[in-house]
């Protein structure tokens, strides 16, 4: 029984990255077809799995719809939510919310631009090392000691990271922390936008509204930012913050 979960669970892996055959569905699990025909019915029935028209097999609703509510536990995401959408409105470019998770970045939430053609990256995953995400959540950890990366201590320094070329996409982006209780760093706040449309420096400008950004919802969540930046621009209050339940009120009803 052991095994089969292990098959089932490594399947649904592979078809994360994308729809597969029967043939490749077998060899990635290294089984004749018939024990990845079995699994794949078996993770259909219970909606994991879909075929396609073309026989192909990929990720089925209840994968997104667990996902989705997996999601809406972070509270974070749902303090966040209307500040996003204020952002994306004032400046026209991608607006992402990323936690660090296992060791990863993880993608909470996102307000596409119009000039993103994109798949969405909420529920997605990418490396901490080369991205202005996570140097920012990085940077948000414990001082590792004299021998720290110059990097991250300019990140906790300024307070922001930038990167012209994220997880080797070709996109312009500008990352800023989101501060919980004593100013501990719980998520990351990112503008970005395609490389090939919007200069790096274009992008820059938007910083104060980033990081204005990024103070209002730490007010909301509860945290304990230095307001350095804010001109309320975003409606946050600078002189106080909520706590973490009249935040997510807050929230509720600008939403």
């Amino acid at each position: 029984m052991s095994q089969s979960v292990d098959r089932a669970l490594t399947l649904l892996g592979s078809l994360g990255d994308g729809p597969l055959s029967l043939d490749q569905a077998a060899g990635r699990l290294g089984v004749h077809k018939s024990t990845a025909l079995r699994l794949l019915r078996t993770l259909e029935e219970h909606g994991f799995v879909r075929r396609q028209p073309d026989l192909r097999y990929r990720v089925g609703g209840k994968v997104l719809s667990l996902a989705h509510r997996a999601l809406e536990d972070f509270d974070v995401r749902q303090v966040a939510a209307p500040y996003l959408a204020a952002l994306n409105a004032r400046c026209g470019y991608t607006v992402r919310l990323a936690v660090l998770a296992d060791g990863e970045v993880l993608y909470l939430d996102e307000v596409a631009g119009p000039a993103d053609t994109g798949p969405p990256r909420i529920g997605r995953r990418a490396p901490v090392t080369g991205t202005a995400v996570g140097r920012v959540l990085l940077a948000g950890l414990a001082p590792a000691g004299p021998g720290e990366e110059a990097e991250l201590a300019a990140v906790r320094r300024r307070g922001w990271a930038a990167e012209s070329a994220e997880h080797r996409e070709p996109v312009t982006c500008v990352a800023a922390p989101v501060a919980g209780s004593g100013g501990r760093t719980v998520a990351a706040c990112a503008l970005s936008a395609p490389a090939s449309r919007v200069p790096p420096a274009e992008l820059a400008r938007m910083l104060p509204e980033l990081l204005c950004t990024a103070e209002a919802i730490s007010l909301a969540y509860g945290g304990s930012p230095t307001p350095r930046w804010c001109e309320n621009r975003c409606g946050a209050r600078p002189a106080g913050h909520a706590s973490r339940t009249s935040g997510r009120a807050s929230a509720a009803r600008r939403q």
